[in-house]
């Protein structure tokens, strides 16, 4: 199971990195995320329905374990119930739920699954009603039965994470959305882009900005528009840890917000000349705002204005003294460009700012390296290893300073652990950006 720890410090690609693919054509219907979710829940019971049901007819009235839960009926109100007795029960509660009795419904199911407490359709059916209802609270136990007697099937595992993301209870929402991921919920393409979106809001509110940007940028290149996904983006390009809720009509920077994420918006569409004009828009009228030319350099990189993209890390590091960011990047172009004599002082600036920042080391490091200040080189590329020990890059540099070193053990043991974890990273070709927040604010928690 993968969790987040806000403790650890990750990398991304660099900006150049983009979605591969056709480009997808942009849909104007609109998404809400959580207005769809009552389709989807639909969607859902069928592939639940198939994963229990021969399971379901085999134990009949035969009770089962009770799986540990804050919903679980007390053991007082489980009764014996003959095959006969539950089929017609079960069979109740089907008819009032599709005919949106919703309250009858609920009561049948609770009677049933207190009878029969393994079944996990009668808790999957149970979970839906109380999420149609945003009772959280309930659907949230009624979804963990289901997953822990279905133990294989992701799609209860998911709407738990979803339940618990409402309940603010992130840490755990991402850890059960990503069991949801690996087991597999089948054909599900709604479901599928509710939890993508989920975890770029959980990146959000964790300050892992650029896995935000990506996860939600992926929403945007496959075609979904919506207003929350706008605002969800601007707030990833401007580094802000809030959710879109929080940024209404009267939030004091909704417009910059809306704006930036309209422009990454277009961006991660792949439309480069609507994107271009926005950017340009939104760095005329918020040229000072906080990330403003951070975002937009990023953007200029990823354009390949390298020269455009220099001067807005520049703009930003006059705006915000404690940037470190925008220094690496600045440093990053200079080494790019073979000029790592321009670029040092950045990078030495960057790491005084953030010491435990791996990149601003690795960075300054490769820049070192190129001045001939191997020893100083070496120095700093160990500190990145040992900030981030599984990141592939570091180990190739320090293969090559090793071996300028004459540290024969010490340059083949480097390529050796560059060759197997570069195999298992997916960014192993491009350079890579801290994606926690390392520019001494705080993230604006919901």
């Amino acid at each position: 199971m993968l969790a987040v720890s806000t403790a650890q410090t990750q990398l991304l690609l660099l900006p150049e990195h983009r979605f591969d693919g056709a480009e997808l054509k942009k849909r104007d219907d609109g998404f809400d995320y959580m207005k769809t979710l009552c389709f989807t829940i639909t969607l859902m019971g069928c592939l639940i329905i198939c994963s229990v049901a021969a399971s379901a007819q085999r134990r009949g009235a035969q009770t089962g374990r009770v799986a540990p839960s804050s919903g679980q009926p007390p053991a007082a109100n489980q009764s014996a119930l003959t095959q006969q007795d539950f089929a017609a029960l079960a069979s109740q509660a089907t008819a009032a739920r599709e005919a949106d009795k919703i309250e009858e419904a609920i009561a049948l199911y609770r009677k049933a699954v207190a009878a029969k407490s393994t079944w996990a359709e009668g808790w999957w059916y149970l979970g839906t009603l109380y999420y149609d209802l945003n009772n959280f609270v309930e659907a949230a136990p009624a979804f963990k039965h289901a997953a822990e007697i279905e133990g294989k099937a992701g799609s209860p595992w998911a709407m738990l994470g979803l339940c618990e993301f409402q309940l603010l209870r992130y840490d755990e929402s991402y850890a059960h959305i990503q069991k949801g991921r690996e087991l597999g919920i089948g054909d599900n393409q709604e479901l599928e882009r509710v939890m993508r979106y989920h975890e770029g809001l959980l990146f959000l509110v964790k300050g892992e900005y650029e896995k935000a940007q990506q996860r939600l940028g992926s929403l945007s290149y496959q075609g979904v528009n919506s207003e929350e996904l706008i605002i969800a983006l601007g707030l990833s390009v401007l580094r802000m840890g809030m959710l879109p809720k929080q940024v209404d009509i009267n939030y004091r920077d909704h417009e910059v917000v809306r704006r930036a994420g309209l422009a990454e918006h277009f961006n991660q569409q792949k439309n480069t000349s609507d994107a271009t004009r926005e950017y340009d828009l939104l760095v005329k009228d918020f040229p000072k705002f906080p990330n403003v030319q951070y975002a937009y350099g990023r953007f200029l990189l990823v354009t390949r204005d390298t020269e455009g993209a220099l001067a807005a890390f520049q703009r930003e590091v006059q705006n915000t003294p404690s940037h470190a960011l925008a220094r690496i990047l600045i440093a990053y172009i200079r080494l790019q460009n073979k000029e790592p004599d321009q670029g040092v002082s950045f990078a030495e600036e960057a790491v005084k700012l953030h010491p435990q920042l791996p990149l601003g080391h690795y960075v300054l490091g490769r820049l070192l390296f190129d001045m001939g200040q191997n020893a100083r080189a070496i120095e700093e590329l160990e500190t990145a290893q040992r900030l981030r020990a599984d990141e592939p890059k570091v180990y190739f540099a320090l293969a090559r300073a090793y071996a300028k070193a004459n540290r024969k053990a010490d340059a083949e043991k480097a390529r050796e652990t560059f060759t197997r974890l570069s195999q298992k990273s997916d960014g192993a070709n491009g350079e890579t950006l801290p994606n926690d927040n390392q520019n001494g604010e705080k993230p604006q928690q919901p």
